[in-house]
């Protein structure tokens, strides 16, 4: 019996995005548990840049080849045994396998039926695609791990961007006071997401004009940064580092001072998943897509991702 084939992008080393080429495969077949989607849109997350150059999550993945990619938005083609919660015909998103390798960025993936959930009716495949890892990383961090509810304030680094501009929304949805660094040029934008605070970090130093806040969500990373947002918090309050953790003079200068800080990484998880689709269908929170390029344009994605100045996310048009 002739097995199916599939277009997917492949890596064989590490480096820039011309290590990244299409390839023809076999098509997966879902295992026990597993769902096979046929992707229509998969979103492109800095960790993908970062880890095609050997950072990131590549400790994780291990010496090339692989298929990067995490965020994917697409339809159930076949379920395996054991599956009881999706059929062939679904519309899913979800963050398959994260931080082992996803393979997003090909026709089909195959994955735990419960790393994905139906897609949120009002958002189309490619907005869809742009919502998991971003969206999972926001409410891990706002929700899980730091529990803000109404009348806390939080400040969310780099606000404008991926994970950001998601960030800023699921915090005034649990009734915080929001405020966000961001280029003057990002201001508008992020007051439009409901942030209360904007702070032009190009124009003033964010230490000196935020005060007493009980979260900081530090999406720059970075010791300098993290020990200027330590001065922004309330006795007590909370620094949470996402992009590598926390730096270590920042936690001894934390433990001094009477504040927290928690490392954070993201974890597949349909519940979550459910909350942002709640989210998204009670008009409380929306996906920014900046860029959207055809599969074939992988390699210029990652250079847009790399120029640091994308507003949103970045999706590719795979189905």
């Amino acid at each position: 019996m002739s097995v199916a084939r599939m277009q997917t992008v492949i890596q064989d080393r590490f480096g820039g995005p011309e290590v990244l080429s299409r390839t023809e495969v076999d098509r997966p077949r879902p295992l026990p548990t597993e769902v096979l989607v046929r992707v229509h849109a998969a979103g492109l997350n800095p960790v993908d840049v970062k880890s095609r150059a050997g950072g990131g999550m590549a400790g994780v993945l291990g010496e090339p080849p692989f298929t990067l990619g995490w965020d994917v938005s697409g339809v159930v083609e076949e379920v395996g045994f054991g599956v009881t919660t999706l059929r062939p015909g679904d519309e899913v998103y979800g963050m398959p396998r994260f931080p082992h390798a996803g393979g997003a960025f090909a026709e089909y993936v195959t994955a735990p039926s419960r790393h994905f959930a139906r897609k949120p009716a009002g958002l189309s495949h490619t907005e869809a695609a742009g919502l998991p890892l971003a969206g999972l990383t926001a409410w891990q961090v706002l929700v899980d791990t730091a529990g803000v509810g109404p009348g806390q304030r939080v400040l969310v680094h780099a606000a404008a961007g991926g994970v950001g501009h998601l960030a800023v929304q699921i915090a005034k949805a649990r009734g915080a006071h929001v405020i966000g660094t961001a280029s003057a040029a990002r201001h508008d934008f992020l007051r439009s997401l409901g942030a209360d605070e904007t702070v032009d970090y190009t124009a003033v130093r964010f230490e000196e004009v935020v005060r007493d806040v009980d979260l900081v969500v530090d999406l720059v990373g970075g010791a300098d940064h993290q020990l200027r947002s330590l001065q922004t918090l309330r006795p007590g309050g909370l620094l949470v580092g996402v992009p590598g953790g926390v730096e270590p003079e920042a936690e001894r200068q934390a433990a001094a001072n009477g504040l927290r800080t928690s490392w954070f990484l993201v974890e597949p998880d349909q519940k979550g998943l459910e909350e942002l689709t709640a989210l998204v269908e009670t008009g409380r929170l929306r996906v920014e897509v900046e860029t959207v390029l055809p599969l074939a344009e992988i390699a210029r994605a990652h250079d847009l991702m790399e120029s640091g100045h994308v507003r949103g996310k970045i999706v590719l048009a795979v189905a």
